[in-house]
């Protein structure tokens, strides 16, 4: 039998998308797991403080004899290092990278505080390891490093993006796509087919591009209805007021579903799923929404070239907006490649934890080996 690993899991944003992971991956696993968490609130104050704080909550867990600490990004591993008691501070750390501070876009008007990007490169070379969700996210951070570093008045260390790389490992999440292949079971798709938006209500996933196409469909009068079921927060681009009134007869939901198997159903229920969005690392809400059979088009950049095998790139992938405003018309028309859907769905049951835990586990069984 494989031998298990005792592992404290620090996760200072316990919410949402970090929480699903880290649940998921601590609930699947073989090896032994502490998880001390702290609300997803004020991420900013979680980067500045949670080494702090969890150093004194983990103290009294250090007798229990950890092989290895699993963190996030949003931990300061240098600070935990620090602060931590002797027994804790010396295990080697995996730190999975979720998002970083020096690559994610900005909202417009904002200027980047380069102090959270210097934190997370600093957290990388104090790790034993670095996960990347994905390749795109790994080399658009190490770029970012670079042109970071590029501003340093002087004595600028060498070096440091080839050590972020050395210690560096792409590592897709696990998801749970069980409740989604429900949906592949749908046979005749007749128009008018529903659009999916199952993305958050924000400025980096690009809604306004999103509505300005479906605006143009409808003045062109193509037939499709529409689901919007994305994460709320408490403020959201105007466009989604507009798209309300605007596409109103078209509707079947529009506003975040908090229960989870009711949105499972939606999405099942959808036809097509669209990303305009100006960043994504990973991309967990088009992958349910093409295990549930929906159609995917997706810009031909950030992470979704590599979710889309090479040789589907010019089905699924759009070059800009007047390409995706084209196939988008073909489908909702009842045209269009649907027969390389199947195998797509198939393919990112890849991303579900039945076939992610076990390399999850044997690469943390190898870093807890470091010393």
């Amino acid at each position: 039998m494989a031998s298990s690993v005792r592992i404290l899991a620090l996760e200072p944003y316990l919410g949402g998308s970090h929480a699903d992971f880290l649940e998921g991956l601590a609930a699947r696993s073989r090896h032994k797991w502490t998880v001390l968490g702290m609300p997803p609130r004020k991420w900013k104050w979680r980067m500045r403080g949670a080494a702090l704080h969890l150093a004194r909550e983990a103290a009294p867990l250090a007798a229990k004899g950890f092989d290895l600490v699993f963190a996030s990004d949003f931990l300061s591993v240098a600070d935990w290092k620090a602060l931590a008691p002797e027994a804790l501070a010396r295990l080697p750390v995996v730190t999975y990278f979720h998002e970083n501070q020096l690559s994610y876009p900005l909202e417009p008007g904002q200027r980047r505080d380069f102090q959270y990007g210097f934190t997370n490169l600093v957290t990388c070379l104090a790790s034993s390891e670095v996960w990347f969700n994905s390749a795109f996210h790994r080399d658009s951070f190490l770029e970012a490093v670079r042109r970071l570093l590029a501003k340093m008045p002087d004595f600028v260390p060498e070096g440091l993006p080839e050590a972020v790389l050395a210690r560096s490992r792409v590592m897709p999440p696990g998801m749970d796509l069980r409740p989604f292949v429900a949906g592949l079971a749908r046979t005749a798709r007749k128009p008018p087919l529903t659009i999916l938006w199952n993305h958050r209500w924000e400025y980096d996933k690009n809604p306004e591009a999103f509505f300005e196409v479906l605006f143009f469909l409808a003045q062109e009068g193509v037939p499709f209805r529409l689901t919007v079921v994305g994460e709320t927060f408490r403020k959201w681009p105007a466009v989604f007021e507009e798209a309300k009134k605007r596409l109103a007869d078209r509707l079947v939901q529009f506003g975040y579903v908090p229960d989870r198997a009711a949105y499972q159903a939606r999405v099942r229920e959808a036809d097509i799923v669209v990303s305009t969005a100006i960043h994504e690392f990973f991309g967990l809400s088009v992958i349910e929404a093409v295990a549930a059979g929906c159609f995917p088009l997706l810009p031909a950049r950030l992470s979704y070239p590599e979710i889309i095998p090479a040789e589907m790139h010019a089905t699924f992938l759009y070059r800009d907006e007047r390409d995706l405003r084209m196939k988008l018309a073909r489908l909702l028309g009842g045209e269009g490649p649907w027969d390389h859907l199947a195998k797509l769905a198939h393919g990112v049951q890849q991303y579900d934890w039945g076939n992610r835990i076990r390399p999850f586990d044997e690469a943390l069984a190898i870093a807890a080996r470091i010393t």
